[in-house]
């Protein structure tokens, strides 16, 4: 992630969206910096919370270089908004100004894309969700902001010291559980009665307020799709998923779709016309995140072209009556960071491999254009098969102009618990199907599929890189 780009603009209509200064996203999150007249000083001195820092070296600078190598650093973990799984890949950093809102829907952001306030000190969160933020300014009421992709919490550090580590409290470093905490991206559930994504973002922290119809205020909508109920538990009557599918401009008002597993190959989406199929490809396209679970690879291999090319549909699909192991894949550097992070949170007990519980073979293969992650050989029929996969879009574009993302996976919410466990159901009114509220180790590798799903869009091949944080230089 580029900070130091050309043309940065000012806190009105700063990078990712545009908003009044000195908001954190969407209703709530506030910061406050003081002296922000104006983001330059005549001769190119330093500005703000820049002179406040310990590489200070231009301007009316209140710090010093720091004796014998040593640097001023804020640390911490950051986690979910539950407050229990970290996660990796998180941008923590210090804005130099207030920072803009951030625009809800699909818009075409890549990691190369600035992100809102200047920021004058960045990381990010490794495999454990560690992050230690170097040069951060000296003194009381330090901003710092925690983001990944459109989930963002601002928060502030009531005092930051010189030349030593501040550890940052664990009630400041989860993502956002509700508007009032933050921005969250604005997210469509197509419930399916053979899965239940709208409980694995409810074990994950979002509130229940947030849980709202299209009309609501709520940054989470649920759609009825195939097999699942048609309202709500309150007796809330949700809309159909065709009306979601049938409007590229309506999904384009989201940022994230969630496509829960129907249980059905040839209704629902299996039988979605070509017109729908058009319009969901055009949501990617336009910078949109897509996550289908199992039978909603109907949008793939059944999609515009050339999506159908990007994998291939296994020709004897089949489920499992028992628990199987498989590889996680780590020839990549983000499939790497997966496995040590499911061994980090329990998720795997051994290194690269992890259970999977009612499995399914729908995919043997993946081809260019597309990133398996967690894969191996299917021993009922000595086959390959992917159990995940991702692609970024539009595919038909160079890596660097791709924007959207669209991952597809046989895992399943409501398959993962246990036998004799209690688990959730996509069949039962929200959110009475939802009767666990500890993630399994398979929800867990489905959160890092989440997170991972909103970041940045970058090629799958490269390693995520610590952000730039150039020196703010007179305009």
């Amino acid at each position: 992630m580029s900070f130091g780009c050309a043309a940065v603009e000012t806190s009105a209509t700063a990078g990712r969206g545009g908003a009044p200064a000195g908001t954190a996203g969407s209703g709530g999150g506030r910061i406050n910096i003081g002296g922000f007249g104006g983001s330059s000083t005549s001769g190119g001195g330093c500005v703000n919370l820049q002179c406040q820092q310990d590489s200070c070296a231009r301007g009316a600078c209140t710090q010093t270089t720091c004796t014998n190598g040593g640097k001023t650093t804020v640390s911490g973990v950051v986690f979910d908004p539950a407050g229990k799984t970290p996660l990796y890949n998180v941008v923590v950093y210090v804005p130099n100004e207030p920072l803009a809102d951030i625009t809800t829907g699909a818009t075409c952001d890549t990691c190369a894309s600035p992100y809102s306030g200047r920021p004058i000190a960045a990381a990010l969160t490794d495999s454990a969700g560690r992050f230690s933020v170097e040069h951060v300014p000296v003194g009381d009421n330090i901003p710092l902001v925690i983001q990944i992709g459109k989930w963002r919490r601002a928060v502030t550090i009531p005092s930051v010291a010189a030349c030593a580590d501040t550890p940052v409290d664990a009630s400041l470093t989860h993502l956002p559980r509700n508007r009032g905490e933050g921005h969250i991206p604005r997210i469509a559930i197509a419930n399916g009665g053979s899965d239940a994504l709208n409980c694995l973002l409810k074990k994950i922290g979002v509130d229940a307020a947030e849980f709202t119809s299209e009309s609501g205020a709520g940054r989470i909508n649920q759609y009825a799709g195939l097999n699942a109920p048609t309202t709500n538990a309150d007796g809330t009557t949700l809309t159909g998923t065709s009306t979601l599918w049938g409007s590229a401009a309506g999904m384009k008002a989201y940022d994230i779709m969630l496509l829960s597993c129907e249980g059905n190959d040839n209704s629902g989406a299996g039988a979605a016309p070509a017109a729908m199929r058009q319009a969901v490809k055009d949501f990617a396209d336009a910078g949109g995140r897509v996550f289908g679970s199992h039978w909603h690879n109907a949008w793939v291999f059944n999609g515009p072209a050339p999506w159908p090319t990007v994998a291939k549909h296994a020709s004897g699909a089949h489920g499992f009556t028992s628990d199987i192991t498989v590889p996680i894949v780590t020839s990549f550097p983000k499939g790497m960071a997966f496995a040590e992070w499911m061994v980090n949170v329990g998720g795997s007990t051994n290194f690269g491999q992890m259970v999977i519980h009612g499995a399914e073979h729908s995919v043997d293969s993946t081809d260019e254009g597309a990133q398996s992650w967690i894969a191996g050989t299917d021993a009922q029929n000595g086959k390959p098969m992917v159990q995940y996969f991702s692609f970024n879009t539009p595919v038909e574009v160079a890596p660097a102009q791709q924007c959207g993302r669209v991952v597809m996976s046989d895992l399943h919410v409501s398959a993962s618990a246990a036998a004799g466990m209690p688990s959730d159901s996509g069949k039962q009114p929200f959110p009475s199907g939802c009767v666990t509220t500890d993630l399994t180790p398979q929800e867990k590798a489905l959160e890092f599929m989440l997170f991972d799903l909103s970041s940045c869009v970058m090629p799958d091949d490269k390693p995520p890189s610590t952000p730039d944080v150039g020196y703010i230089e007179q305009f």
